[in-house]
């Protein structure tokens, strides 16, 4: 089976495309920029989803599409609106409208549990929005599709864009860790290879035309993840608890009554331990300092 995997040089598609590749999928990974972890066996396609004309053009016999590409960050989605709709809806909307008219088998998209919220700003509504193009491409044309829900994931390779890379990178650059809340918001992270491994997993028919949610299997505290972050750093780091409030991010949970369509949870047995991947995560940091 030929797999394209846009923005497969990011944090989270180049995991995905790495799980491909070693359950014997033909990979090629479409991004504006080579990734670095890119396999021999894996090929590269420069793509740039905001050029329609260029992804018809080259998203051609490929049997599964999947789309990581565009805005992450949900602090730079707060004060970009017009760049988080262009990246977000109609770069998706673009790569949509390439597996149309390629017969594309499915598109694979990554979405967030930020569309179950009132929170999130402009880049939850982007995937609210994306979501419902998807589902109307598949209406109106028949095109099969995937939507993953993910939560917070973490793990190697992640950058900037990714709330525990800073809280690491911080701690490691300034031996101290500045949060913006109090402490009680609660997450499920997930460890990016078990995100990658079940990413691979939905290609199973029965997963056509499905909401998936991909959250880890235990909740934190913020105030929980900065003690053990503390802790594995033998307790030679300073944590500051700013108690303001976090914008544009929800506290508990992600969920609330008006939004879409309820998607099914699917966990990866076994799983990585999450003090076992931060440290993973503050050793390679270290290592890169």
């Amino acid at each position: 089976m030929k797999v394209l995997v846009i923005g497969g040089s990011g944090f989270l598609g180049s995991h995905v495309a790495d799980e491909l590749s070693n359950i014997d999928y033909e990979v090629t990974i479409g991004d504006i920029v080579k990734s670095e972890y890119i396999q021999k066996s894996q090929s590269f396609l420069k793509l740039d989803i905001m050029d329609v004309d260029l992804l018809i053009e080259k998203i051609k016999d490929f049997d599964v599409v999947y789309n990581f590409a565009g805005l992450a960050d949900i602090n730079v989605a707060l004060t970009n609106p017009l760049k988080t709709v262009e990246l977000n809806i109609l770069g998706n909307t673009n790569i949509l409208e390439a597996c149309r008219i390629n017969k594309i088998k499915r598109y694979i998209y990554a979405s967030s549990a930020y569309v179950f919220s009132n929170k999130g700003s402009f880049y939850g509504i982007s995937k609210q929005a994306s979501e419902r193009l998807i589902e109307e491409y598949s209406q109106s044309f028949g095109l099969n599709y995937t939507i993953i829900r993910y939560g917070s994931v973490y793990g190697p390779r992640a950058d900037a864009q990714n709330r525990i890379y800073r809280m690491v990178k911080q701690a490691i650059d300034d031996g101290k860790i500045t949060y913006t809340g109090n402490g009680d918001e609660i997450r499920e992270y997930i460890h990016v290879r078990d995100a990658a491994s079940l990413s691979v997993e939905i290609l199973n028919e029965k997963y056509i035309n499905e909401h998936l949610i991909l959250t880890g299997v235990e909740k934190f505290k913020y105030s929980e993840l900065l003690n053990m972050i503390k802790e594995i750093m033998n307790n030679e780091i300073e944590i500051e608890y700013l108690n303001n409030e976090y914008s544009g991010h929800y506290e508990i949970s992600p969920y609330s009554l008006h939004h879409p369509k309820v998607g099914k949870k699917i966990i990866n047995n076994p799983f990585v331990d999450f003090g076992q991947g931060l440290l993973e995560v503050i050793l390679e940091s270290k290592d890169n300092a």
